[in-house]
């Protein structure tokens, strides 16, 4: 896993972004969703152009823009949301006059709109906004007087999701990454809902301070829930079997910061065991069985630092614009290093305060019964599987 590029400033504000952070972009109220890392040349791509990214820096997490043309093209506009007060005679009288309206004479023959695709391009060219064109497309309709205000609504909605496209700027948190991935590529993280991580963490007890140990095949998004819930207090161990660490990508997403991100280990079952004797050997025989995967492909979450792909089935929900190396952006210390000997030896000592399992493709209740020394007394410990039965015809230990 390449290292995380986060602020330099420990005092910064993680309400505002900053160059090198992780951000979602919600493209006109969920039609595409992107995760992306805002750098100065880093872009999106909207349509058939390319936007820059960078007039996102230094905005506040759930800022709106929109889709404009500038001296060099399209760009991206912030837009300053206006509070207007409640007018009820003005929404009386609307509602009157649509009552009096309806579209049963209406006849869609594409002859209602007088305004052809060249005045379009010839106003774009003369530096029209989006708005602009959507003002002159209503100005030039037929029918458009004549549709109720739900139809005029539903028109000017269409029309601005071609012409003045919208991006929302939103924070990468457990809740948002979860829904995100699993509207998207649910199975990336084994149709893992929203709700589900919140009751795994939930059942496990993480707290402050608590040493939480994770076996996590679903990309890191479960490791990046403990840490975000502990917020920078205690340790998550993410445990793997053999050689090769499980992926977790998804955790670069979260924009941790320092401490955080030292406080997220990874350690193998064989490193942990050393004060258990047979342990190691029982867990073996699970990790050779020929039906289960040590180092799962599917579950692996691409982040690769390259530009947003313009194919039209290119995975947009995992899409990362270019990082390039900058003055005022420092690499942090990579999340998921090797646990140390201390801790090592203090979690073998007294054991760990609870144990999250999400690894449906492993042999589960067997990996329990191996891993349950490795736990306090009387530690919670919760399990995610994709099928009850699973669970329910091995229900005991």
């Amino acid at each position: 896993m390449s290292e995380n590029v986060i602020q330099s400033d420990p005092t910064q504000n993680p309400r505002v972004t900053w160059e090198g952070c992780s951000v979602l972009l919600d493209v006109n109220d969920g039609d595409r969703l992107v995760f992306a890392r805002l750098t100065a040349g880093s872009t999106l791509k909207i349509g058939k152009k390319n936007c820059s990214l960078r007039p996102l820096i230094g905005c506040p997490f759930g800022s709106l823009f929109q889709v404009e043309n500038g001296a060099e093209g399209l760009c991206l506009s912030r837009v300053i949301r206006s509070m207007d007060g409640n007018n009820l005679q003005e929404e009386g009288d609307s509602k009157i006059l649509d009552e009096s309206r309806d579209n049963r004479a209406l006849v869609d023959n594409n002859q209602a709109q007088s305004l052809t695709g060249d005045d379009i391009e010839e106003m774009r060219r003369q530096g029209a906004k989006g708005n602009e064109i959507i003002e002159a497309l209503i100005a030039n309709s037929a029918t458009f007087e004549k549709k109720t205000q739900f139809s005029q609504e539903k028109y000017k909605l269409k029309k601005q999701k071609k012409y003045a496209p919208k991006v929302l700027l939103r924070r990468p948190v457990t809740r948002s990454i979860c829904e995100t991935y699993f509207k998207k590529h649910p199975a990336k993280i084994r149709f893992l809902r929203v709700d589900t991580l919140s009751l795994l963490l939930s059942l496990a007890n993480v707290a402050a301070n608590a040493d939480i140990l994770v076996v996590d095949k679903v990309g890191g998004l479960v490791t990046g829930a403990v840490a975000e819930r502990l917020g920078g207090t205690g340790n998550v161990c993410n445990m793997y079997l053999g050689n090769a660490p499980y992926s977790m990508e998804i955790v670069r997403i979260f924009n941790f910061s320092n401490e955080i991100c030292k406080r997220i280990v990874r350690a193998s079952f064989n490193d942990l065991c050393l004060a258990q004797p047979g342990t190691c050997e029982q867990i073996g025989e699970i990790e050779d069985a020929p039906n289960l995967q040590s180092n799962d492909q599917t579950s692996s979450i691409s982040m690769e630092e390259t530009p947003i792909s313009s194919e039209p089935d290119a995975a947009d929900l995992v899409a990362e614009t270019a990082v390039h190396s900058v003055s005022n952006a420092t690499k942090a210390p990579k999340a998921g290093e090797r646990a140390s000997d201390e801790s090592l030896k203090l979690w073998k000592e007294n054991g760990f305060s609870s144990l999250i399992i999400a690894a449906p493709d492993m042999d589960v209740w067997g990996l329990v019964k191996d891993v349950l020394p490795l736990l306090s007394n009387s530690a919670p410990f919760a399990i995610y599987h994709q099928d009850l039965q699973v669970c329910a015809s091995n229900s005991r230990i």
